[in-house]
Formats: C-alpha cells, sequence, structure tokens
C-alpha cells in the first residue's frame, strides 16, 4: 500500500521539526551539512560522501567511476550478495557494509550526501525513493525504473526534494548525440519522420518457461532481500545475478536494458515526449507442431515495436520510431555500400532531406552517404562533457557538491523519467501480447496481437485495451511500499 500523501507530509513536518528544535537546543554541535543549506546542500570545499547500493558488476563500475572523478569517498557500501560485493569491499576497506539499503539509510543518513542504485530494475524505485526523501543525490542505473507509474513518481520527487539527479546513460554525456543534434539543427537531413533503434539483445535467456525444481540459496545471498518487492518464488540457479532481465518479474527485456542508450539520440535531438500510441509483432515459441508456447513470465526471444510521437517543435510533424530487438534489423540504408558496417546496435535516422546513423552511445555519429562527413563544416554549437561517457560520472559528483539547480547534467530524471517512461509503454504493448481473453465457451484469444494501443499520459493509461493497464503500476510483495 502507498502511504497517505497528507499523512505521509505531516510526519515529515514534525519530524523536521524535532530535528530542528534539537538543534537550536544543542547549539554547541555540529551540524550536518545539509541542515545548514537544506536538503541536498554540500559546502563547495566538501567532498562527497558516497554510499554504494549495489556494489557489484555495474554498481562496481558505478562506484569507481565516480570516484575517478577525485571528488568523491566511498562512505558505505551496500549489497545482497556478499560475492558480488567482494571487489568494491576490497577497493574500498574504509567503507562500511551493509546488505539491506533500509538500515543503512535509517542508520547512516546523517553521513551521506549522495547514493548510487545499480540494482536488478524491480528495485529502483523504492531506494531512490528512500534517498531522495532523506535529501540524498541519486544517480540511479538504467533504466530508471521498472514501471511507468515509478518512472512518473521519481521525476516528480527529484524536483520536490530539490535533489541531483542522474540516470546512468553514460552516452547521454557523449560527443555523439551532440553532433546529431548540431547536423539536425542545420538542416543536413531535413525533418526526421521516422527513426529505426535496433539491438542484438537479448544475450540472456528469454521466451522460456521458469525453471523447475529447487535450488540451494548461496550462503552469501539474502533471497529474500533480492526479491524485494517482487512476488516471492523459490531460488532459482542461474537467475542472480544476470539472467533475472528476461523476466517480467524483476526485468524489462531487451528495450529496458538497451533502450536508453539506443532511444536516448532521438530523443534528445528530436525533441521527443511519451509516444501517443504503440504496436508490436513478438517473435514465437513453439514447443510442438502449430502449438506456440504461451509464457507470460518471460520476455520473448525477439520484437518490433512502433511508438508515434506527436509533433514536436523540432519535428513539425508526427515521427514513428521503430525498436527491433533479437537480432532483428531495418532495411539497410541505399546510401551505405554493400561493405559498409550496418552495426549490430545502432540508429537510423530518416529524414526528408537525407539520412544519419549512429552506434550505441550515440557514437561514430555519420551522415549518409559516408562521403559527405569527408566535406561536412556544421560548426560545433552544444557545449562538450568533459571526458565525455566518464564525464557523465564526474559532472554528477561536482553537481551534487555545488548543490541542486547549479550544474545541468545530461540525464536528470526530468529527461530520463519520460524517457523510461516511453521504454516501458513499449513493454506494455509486447506483454499485451501475452493477454488472454476467454469467451463464454471457454476459447482462448489474444487480442493484443493486433492492435494498436493509445496512450493517455496524463491519466498514465491504455484508453482501448484495459487489460495491460496491469502492468503501468504493479502490486508490491506484502512488507514493500513506493512511499511517495
Amino acid at each position: 500500500m502507498i502511504e497517505d500523501k497528507a499523512n505521509s507530509k505531516t510526519e515529515n513536518s514534525r519530524r523536521n521539526f524535532i530535528k530542528t528544535t534539537a538543534l537550536a537546543a544543542a547549539g554547541f554541535m555540529i551540524v550536518p551539512r545539509h541542515v545548514l543549506g537544506g536538503p541536498g546542500f554540500l559546502a563547495p570545499s566538501d567532498r562527497l560522501q558516497l554510499a554504494g547500493i549495489g556494489a557489484g558488476g555495474k554498481g562496481e563500475s558505478d562506484i569507481a567511476s565516480i570516484v575517478r572523478g577525485g571528488k568523491t569517498d566511498v562512505a558505505f557500501l551496500c549489497d545482497v550478495d556478499d560475492r558480488r560485493a567482494a571487489n568494491s569491499l576490497k577497493n574500498f576497506p574504509k567503507a562500511k557494509y551493509y546488505k539491506d539499503y533500509r538500515e543503512l539509510l535509517d542508520k547512516e543518513g546523517k553521513n551521506i550526501d549522495a547514493v548510487t542504485v545499480s540494482t536488478p530494475d524491480h528495485t529502483h524505485a523504492q531506494i531512490a525513493m528512500a534517498a531522495m526523501q532523506l535529501g540524498k543525490h541519486v544517480y540511479v542505473q538504467k533504466p530508471l525504473t521498472h514501471d511507468i507509474y515509478e518512472a512518473r513518481m521519481l521525476t516528480e520527487a527529484a524536483n520536490r526534494y530539490k535533489v541531483v539527479t542522474q540516470m546512468g546513460n553514460q552516452g547521454a554525456s557523449g560527443d555523439g548525440v551532440r553532433r546529431l543534434q548540431e547536423w539536425y539543427d542545420a538542416g543536413r537531413i531535413g525533418k526526421v519522420h521516422t527513426v529505426y533503434c535496433w539491438t542484438n539483445r537479448p544475450v540472456w535467456p528469454q521466451g522460456i518457461s521458469w525453471p523447475t525444481g529447487k535450488a540451494e540459496i548461496p550462503k552469501e545471498l539474502d533471497w529474500d532481500l533480492w526479491l524485494g518487492s517482487a512476488p516471492y518464488k523459490e531460488y532459482v540457479n542461474k537467475l542472480v545475478p544476470f539472467n533475472w532481465r528476461g523476466w517480467w518479474d524483476y526485468g524489462t527485456g531487451a528495450i529496458g536494458d538497451m533502450g536508453c542508450h539506443l532511444v536516448e539520440p532521438p530523443f534528445r535531438v528530436l525533441g521527443l515526449d511519451t509516444p501517443i500510441s504503440v504496436e508490436c509483432s513478438v517473435g514465437s515459441v513453439y514447443v510442438d507442431e502449430f502449438k506456440r508456447a504461451y509464457l507470460p513470465e518471460s520476455c520473448p526471444p525477439s520484437s518490433h515495436v512502433i511508438l508515434t510521437f506527436a509533433k514536436t517543435p523540432k519535428t513539425k510533424h508526427e515521427v514513428q520510431v521503430h525498436w527491433m530487438d533479437g537480432g532483428i534489423k531495418p532495411e539497410r540504408p541505399e546510401e551505405l555500400g554493400p561493405n559498409e558496417s550496418f552495426g549490430d546496435n545502432g540508429v537510423l535516422f530518416i529524414g526528408t532531406k537525407g539520412k544519419m546513423i549512429c552506434e550505441t552511445y550515440g557514437k561514430n555519429p555519420r551522415l549518409l552517404p559516408l562521403s559527405r562527413n569527408e566535406s561536412d563544416k556544421t560548426k560545433i554549437t552544444i557545449p562538450r562533457i568533459v571526458n565525455q561517457e566518464e564525464g557523465h560520472y564526474t559532472r554528477f559528483a561536482e553537481a551534487a557538491i555545488a548543490g541542486y539547480g547549479k550544474i545541468e547534467l545530461s540525464s536528470p530524471f526530468e529527461i530520463a523519467g519520460p524517457l523510461t517512461e516511453t521504454l516501458l509503454i513499449a513493454n506494455l504493448a509486447i506483454r499485451g501480447t501475452d493477454v488472454q481473453r476467454r469467451d463464454a465457451a471457454g476459447k482462448i484469444s489474444y487480442p493484443g496481437r493486433d492492435i494498436k494501443m493509445l496512450w493517455d499520459k496524463v491519466n498514465m493509461k491504455v484508453t482501448n485495451f484495459d487489460e495491460v493497464n496491469q502492468f503501468v503500476k504493479r502490486e508490491y510483495r506484502k512488507g514493500w511500499s513506493l512511499d511517495v
């Protein structure tokens, strides 16, 4: 259950009053930095005191990348799996270690300035929200959240709590996407009407049945904490630490994994908002002759999603963005030579006067045909981020030290939230292909496989196929909530 907002505000006011009164009564005490300047405030001379939640895998690299900027100390580490945390604990021996982020924030909140959240998708929102409510700046791995509702709530919370935010789609800080934007603004390809984004993901099992049999939980892993808000299931092998991405209870499929890297360039270049409609087709799995498998728990092996966006000041008309995964690619552009690489992951912009292309993170941007790049003299008009993708981390630390609103970031939640919502709207269509209906005779049909779903942004719902709206905001397991 979500706590009543009025009661929540009253309780927060009561706590703030008690805290302020106690500090005033004990004037000789050392006052925490954030109290001096309000939530999220740091004196410019201070080093950032970081808590890394999710310390292994991508979390390990996120923490290390922020530290390489030279302005951050890792004060705390948190992970539900001691095996995954081992390298970070070795690299930062002074950091205090916790398994439960709730205990960490409760006991150490006053000693933390910022938090990284590098955990499975289904736990992002609860951790980030809890940190923001304590006035902590947050760096959250992509996708920002598991559900559309969560993305909207985090976006609103970032503004409400006045904290610095950044999503971990580091390509947003790269030179490539800025060059694409400069070409488009200079009219090099006219007005874009169609974009193709494609990936070779998933590189983990999808379109499969949930494993049978019970496996032994590793002693280093707190399985209940790993599950968090997801429904309880018995532990199975080969889910942790990577393959959870292919299961709807925990992951967001190929588009959740790569969409923030590949859909971000058209989102930024064209000034897109969330789509007005979505339709899709997915790869099928057959278990016998003419017998298609029913696997609603698992993401499909491949998909092609078409997202339609309303016109913007930069497009002047509707734009269709095609998402393709599972190794499916669009038709090869005729301007690309027969031996010129198209790539396993990429983005193709099709305009009224030409085309342009890039790779993951917006890297290697090129006008088509490639010969156009040799004579291109388009001026650099957009400021670059120092060290590009690495600077994505450094700039977050600098912004957190400076305080809310002082330094512009590439992927704050006001940008990352709508981008994530867009990817999750695509997942509504994908999941909708497995929605069953039974008629009076018990015959099963799949109406979501042949329709265009119309999206109501204000009310966060599909207006013409209500069955998929259950995925906009999932039910949390008892004991877990998103306290907004």
